[in-house]
């Protein structure tokens, strides 16, 4: 926990909803500041919004808000899974008509599958190649490669292979015999969504078959993720053609929120073993360090609570700060269900905080619904210092955005110093079927590829059952769902970024040390090397093998102007 007592809060200048944030990462420490003259505020425009701002009445203007990486498809275009984002210039210019001033199609400066960069496999490479003996690609590139592959055979089948000129060799010959395999199921289950997507439920279902024939929840992780990919379309087809009600796919969804609040040698294995639980929590707590600095009464509170765990990180922290001691550490923890859950987690927060001798105190604000949250009910202290912490728990409410729309005002009227938010970093929101399909496929593709790497050879009993029951459902919901039965919306931080813009939210730097946490925590981890690291404006993107999974980003309130 070196480095972090020290203080880093700079005052981000305020941008215009809908416009791109061109924030740069600054390395400057400096100490909390309470002077409103400072942030960048400008009421004109401030006004401005909150003159045009609607509350959210209606899920579906969630789906607005995101930055679809798909273009409109086009009318010529004969498969919509076709368009997957690192070739879709290249497929406008074989399907769109030319004009004098279009440059001539050419697939020369077509990255495939630009994740691939950064020293990792490429595709065009022979396996003879020294460097590369021994390697494999990754559960998400063996998805990529199959995408392309589907793609390719897509435009044959268009009659416009003669303007093909790939320049690599788009075969499965320079792969292993497994890899082949592998890339063969997975295109195979990229045409069944295909199908899906286009209503053709019969053609659906007979390469569905073929994807039984060769996948298993047992077998390598390409095969683990078309076992569950295909399970999902089956159960979409089945919804659509009205063979099961939508209400029975509702009544099996497996609560894992209520999962994780429970201690159990699953929950252990995931956080000892998968770096994207600890990685977050770290740099998450150093934030709210930063800009509790001088502050004697510390006050969090946590609107979604599962385990506890990240405040034992916390109270380590504080209780080797010297320079300021502590008189009080408060967690408030709001819910809306299992409330002997969220007192068996204060329980065991209780007892750790009288090991390492931190004066605590464990509330609980239980509410029927979010619309039934007010200010008082936190008990609010004039002489402490607020923060709020939200570990996936915005993305839980875009299925009720009445609900998240009202907690944004009242976290807004307690004003907290420091807003600290962990979300999903995937676009599983589109409402074009196949643009999510692709998109939580490639997600939880890396996920699986993850799992496999870190749990398999130490664990794999817990392996299977997270990627069956955890894993899993989130596919399935994803997937096979739609209107409000999909409560799984996960959206990108860019979309949350006009999101919270719309109640006076900008986004505040994370500082050297807590991205010193986050690097210094994943060297822990024997597959750490995996996980990557990017800033996405001032956010922190955390991944696996170059595909984000979730973001670390802190907010702050701009005054208000009377």
């Amino acid at each position: 926990m070196e480095g972090m007592n020290r203080g880093k809060y700079e005052p981000d200048d305020w941008e215009e909803f809908g416009t791109g944030s061109d924030d740069c990462f600054s390395s400057d420490y400096a100490l909390p500041h309470k002077d409103s003259s400072e942030g960048g505020c400008r009421p004109s425009k401030f006004e401005q919004l909150e003159q045009q701002k609607e509350p959210f009445s209606d899920y579906r203007q969630f789906e607005d808000l995101e930055l679809d990486v798909f273009c409109p498809l086009l009318p010529a275009c004969p498969n919509q899974i076709a368009m997957l984002p690192e070739i879709q210039e290249e497929i406008e210019d074989i399907v769109a008509p030319k004009t004098q001033n279009e440059r001539p199609f050419s697939l020369s400066t077509l990255e495939l599958l630009k994740d691939y960069t950064k020293g990792r496999r490429r595709l065009n490479v022979e396996p003879s190649d020294a460097n590369l003996a021994g390697q494999k690609l990754s559960t998400e590139e063996i998805m990529r490669f199959a995408g392309v592959k589907f793609i390719q055979s897509s435009i044959q089948m268009a009659g416009v292979a003669s303007l093909l000129k790939y320049p690599y060799d788009l075969s499965f010959s320079g792969l292993s015999d497994e890899e082949t395999k592998n890339g063969e199921l997975a295109e195979c289950m990229l045409a069944s969504a295909e199908k899906v997507g286009n209503q053709q439920y019969d053609s659906a279902r007979r390469l569905l078959n073929q994807c039984d024939l060769l996948s298993s929840n047992t077998g390598n992780p390409v095969q683990r993720v078309v076992y569950y990919f295909s399970e999902a379309l089956r159960k979409r087809i089945d919804r659509e053609t009205g063979k099961v009600a939508s209400q029975s796919l509702e009544s099996d969804l497996f609560d894992v929120y209520e999962a994780v609040m429970i201690p159990n040698p699953i929950i252990q294995a995931c956080y000892e073993g998968i770096p994207f639980y600890q990685v977050p929590h770290f740099a998450g707590t150093q934030a709210i360090l930063e800009n509790m600095a001088e502050a004697k009464r510390i006050h969090v509170i946590d609107l979604k609570i599962s385990n506890g765990l990240q405040w034992t990180v916390l109270m380590h922290a504080l209780a080797s700060r010297n320079e300021c001691p502590l008189e009080l550490l408060k967690i408030t923890a709001v819910g809306t269900n299992s409330k002997q859950h969220i007192e068996d987690t204060g329980n065991r927060l209780k007892s750790f905080a009288q090991t390492t001798n931190i004066p605590f105190s464990f509330k609980i604000v239980m509410v029927s619904s979010m619309l039934d949250l007010k200010e008082d009910l936190f008990e609010l202290d004039a002489d402490e210092q607020l923060a709020v912490y939200s570990e996936y728990a915005l993305k839980s409410l875009i299925v009720q955005p009445n609900q998240l729309g009202h907690l944004m005002e009242v976290l807004r009227s307690i004003n907290p110093c420091v807003l600290v938010m962990i979300e999903i970093e995937a676009n599983h929101n589109s409402r074009v079927f196949v643009h999510r399909f692709i998109e939580t496929l490639f997600y939880f593709s890396a996920y699986f590829d993850c799992v496999d790497a870190c749990l398999e050879h130490n664990d794999p009993s817990s392996r299977m059952i997270i990627e069956s029951i955890y894993l899993g459902e989130g596919i399935r919901n994803i997937v096979a769902s739609e209107g409000e039965e999909r409560k799984i919306r996960n959206v990108k931080i860019d979309v949350w970024r006009k999101f919270l813009a719309q109640f006076g939210m900008v986004e505040t730097e994370l500082s050297e040390a807590s991205l010193y946490q986050a690097n210094f925590v994943i060297k822990k981890f024997a597959f750490g090397s995996c996980c990557t690291f990017d800033m996405d404006g001032k956010s922190l993107l955390i991944g696996w093998k170059g595909t984000p999974i979730l973001s670390l980003s802190t907010w702050k309130f701009m005054p208000q102007v009377s």
